[in-house]
């Protein structure tokens, strides 16, 4: 057979170019570079889509989830989100470094509402903070809350650790005056030591609660999330204790956990923090850890166990029961000669939303 020889050689692969990226890998890739700041790099992502439809095995109360941000600059070293970045042919160590904003998020938003059921139950920060500092500059994800503020009728829960949320308290307002809203602010320890070690680039502990007091004075619904509770670093009753103590002095509106879940990205990203300040606990995780991303269901009974009995100490509420919290804390202020006072409509007119009604490990 005759040997034929490309007309065109200059368009031939290269034997010694990288693999030929497809998809979002090659979208990320020709992603031109934003900005810079502090090692990250920051570049646009072109979407076809904002509001993700979740498929779970594990239960999760929810059926949507936006994430207006593809990596996340606070870099927790437990976060079992890194995985999103091997979508794009990356390490989970580049999760922190190179961040992705997606583009066009709101006119998405606006076209993709249209077509969902009032009482679609859609979370905000599922893999990512929605309020990281690049949100700052950015405001893609206010942009997103504008949107809900013009619909009705969704249940919208939003999961940060950031203080920057205050800064929208008042497009927030307007989306609860027509959908049922709940902040879930996550606050793995009151240890600032430990959380900095943990959650390097995230708000300290008291500038959460803190945040917390701020929404629940505007008459917002935010509660706590203690999670992930780790074994031997954060599970301890006096840890958790303090979480909630600090809970109920910022008027939250309950306080929920889970425990730790290790994907494989995330497993030698968190072994490695334990054994530079947990030496001691390196073995125990990794026998734990060794066949499943999840700890055992014994180790979850307890720990579901020891937060009922703390919140019941510290009388905070349920995250799903916002229809019964709502009728105490009218009840409340009635009593004080204060009906309505705080609360953005009447109990008569809420509707029984029960938006997380089983334990999720988002945040």
């Amino acid at each position: 057979m005759a040997k034929i020889e490309s007309l065109f050689p200059i368009l031939q692969p290269s034997p010694t170019a990288g693999p030929v990226l497809a998809g979002l890998a090659r979208i990320a890739a020709e992603a031109p570079l934003d900005s810079s700041g502090c090692l990250t790099e920051y570049r646009p992502l072109t979407s076809r889509t904002i509001l993700n439809k979740v498929t779970s095995n594990r239960g999760l109360p929810f059926s949507h989830a936006i994430n207006p941000y593809r990596g996340c600059e606070f870099a927790c070293r437990y976060c079992y989100a890194r995985y999103t970045h091997e979508f794009m042919e990356m390490t989970p160590d580049e999760f922190e470094r190179k961040i992705y904003f997606k583009q066009n998020a709101a006119w998405l938003l606006e076209q993709e509402l249209k077509r969902l059921k009032p009482g679609t139950e859609i979370a905000i920060g599922t893999a990512t903070d929605p309020y990281q500092p690049l949100e700052k500059k950015l405001k893609i994800t206010r942009s997103l809350l504008e949107v809900f503020a013009r619909h009705s009728g969704f249940r919208v829960g939003i999961i940060s650790k950031s203080a920057l949320i205050v800064r929208d308290i008042d497009v927030l307002k307007e989306v609860a005056r027509n959908n049922q809203l709940t902040m879930h602010i996550t606050v793995t320890t009151m240890n600032a030591k430990l959380a900095r070690q943990l959650e390097p680039r995230a708000p300290r502990p008291d500038l959460r609660m803190r945040t917390v007091s701020e929404m629940r004075q505007s008459g917002l619904r935010a509660g706590v999330m203690c999670s992930p509770l780790m074994p031997g670093i954060t599970d301890s009753a006096t840890s958790i204790r303090a979480v909630a103590r600090a809970a109920s002095a910022a008027g939250a509106s309950f306080l929920a956990s889970g425990a730790l879940f290790l994907k494989p990205c995330s497993l030698p990203t968190f072994l490695g923090f334990v054994a530079e300040h947990f030496p001691e606990q390196l073995e125990a995780y990794k026998r734990r850890y060794a066949g499943s991303a999840f700890v055992s269901g014994a180790y979850r009974g307890r720990m579901a166990a020891l937060v009922d009995q703390i919140c019941r100490e510290f009388n905070l509420g349920k995250r799903y029961s916002y229809y019964e919290e709502a009728a105490r804390e009218a009840a409340g202020f009635e009593r004080a000669g204060l009906a309505g006072a705080g609360l953005e409509r009447s109990v008569v007119e809420m509707q029984p939303w029960l938006p997380f009604a089983r334990e999720s490990r988002c945040a």
